[in-house]
């Protein structure tokens, strides 16, 4: 899907954040629906650790924020959506820029909304890979989300 104008400068606004910016990764497109993400993480000066790789540091905070933001646009500001675990597997050294592609199906927020209506909380499970250019895995993430509906005002 093209980019809007508008839609480019919502995307730009989400990487100067500094939380994001301290990454050292890119946010390269950002649908409108919050349902889709890309990300690089170049090997530069700001993201190169003291043997000459990706720092891992730099690695997960590149990837961290986009599951748990793309459910809580896509549930709306009656959900609660919070990073639960995140587990890493260091494959391969990250010697050049790197890349992820977040997806989220409507299928998957369907699953999670049912999963809701029969209790009040559910966890899901997602699995993000930084490649290079070539497709190669240099690290695998696997993070867990924690989802619940938010408890009624009492009047």
């Amino acid at each position: 899907m093209a980019e809007s104008i508008k839609d480019r400068l919502r995307r730009w606004g989400y990487n100067l954040l500094p939380s994001y910016r301290g990454s050292g990764a890119w946010i390269t497109y950002l649908a409108r629906d919050w349902r889709e993400v890309k990300i690089k993480l170049p090997l530069n000066f700001w993201t190169r650790n003291y043997v000459g790789t990706t720092f891992c540091g730099s690695m997960y905070a590149a990837v961290a924020p986009f599951y748990m933001a793309m459910i809580a646009m896509n549930l709306g500001t009656d959900y609660l959506v919070w990073d639960k675990t995140v587990s890493i597997q260091f494959k391969k050294p990250g010697q050049s820029t790197l890349y992820a592609h977040f997806k989220l199906e409507a299928a998957e927020l369907e699953a999670i909304q049912a999963d809701l209506e029969q209790g009040r909380k559910t966890e899901r499970t997602y699995r993000i890979d930084l490649v290079d250019a070539q497709g190669v895995v240099h690290v695998s993430f696997e993070e867990v989300i924690y989802i619940r509906r938010k408890r009624a005002e009492a009047s």
